[in-house]
């Protein structure tokens, strides 16, 4: 006789808890995740359907593959895995379970996925971010992005075969398709009164953020001018 677990029929979908880097297509058309493991090769939007890494042609999550996406169940949990060299400039992602699903220890394998929250860690210089840019690697038609406050990302050369320097966490949202909310490290957690973002919907400090990272390129700019023109002190 063989003894198998009951059925789960929550009231309200899961939600969980994973690590992941922002992505930007090669035109700059789409926005979206990769998997920080196993997954990474298949960049995911903001509500997909998992996929077979392997090709398969079976529905995610299958009992004899490790195929789907992953989480973890606790915010905890996933802020401890960050702690890893490798995944320093990773984005926490907090995520609603869809579909079916197989339940472990410490998270979940399913079959579909809406990212709710992106919580962003401090940029390089420890500033608070306001935008994504790119981090110098990334996956066939993806690049990898990174965050950075305005003044770095104004410093920021355009990268090759790119016509960007940097996307304000909105344009990431609004190329995304959202809704999504994007947390700027050391925000606090949202509380549960608290609503999502929605794209298209720009708060004070979003616009405020804009308007700093724009600022920041015109100061640039009008420095690099300065030195080629010889027109005035450089700072």
């Amino acid at each position: 006789m063989r003894l198998r677990l009951p059925e789960e029929r929550p009231a309200t979908p899961p939600a969980g808890f994973k690590l992941a880097h922002p992505v930007i297509s090669h035109d700059g058309t789409r926005a979206g995740f990769a998997g920080v493991s196993l997954g990474g090769a298949l960049p995911y939007g903001f509500v997909d359907e998992a996929r077979c890494v392997y090709g398969r042609r079976h529905r995610s999550p299958a009992l004899r593959c490790d195929c789907g996406f992953y989480c973890l169940h606790t915010f905890d949990q996933a802020l401890a895995l960050a702690c890893a060299s490798e995944y320093r400039r990773a984005v926490l992602l907090e995520v609603t379970v869809l579909g079916a699903y197989i339940r472990f220890e410490r998270g979940m394998r399913y079959e579909r996925q809406r990212v709710r929250v992106a919580r962003v860690g401090a940029c390089a210089c420890g500033r608070v971010p306001c935008a994504f840019a790119d981090a110098g690697w990334g996956r066939t038609g993806w690049r990898v992005l990174t965050a950075v406050c305005a003044e770095c990302a104004a410093r920021r050369g355009r990268t090759a075969f790119a016509s960007w320097t940097a996307v304000s966490f909105a344009e990431f949202v609004r190329r995304g398709g959202g809704p999504l909310r994007i947390v700027a490290g050391g925000e606090p957690q949202e509380t549960d009164g608290e609503k999502e973002a929605v794209t298209g919907v720009r708060s004070v400090p979003e616009l405020a953020a804009e308007a700093s990272l724009m600022q920041a390129r015109l100061d640039w700019l009008q420095r690099q001018l300065a030195r080629f023109t010889g027109g005035g002190k450089v700072s």
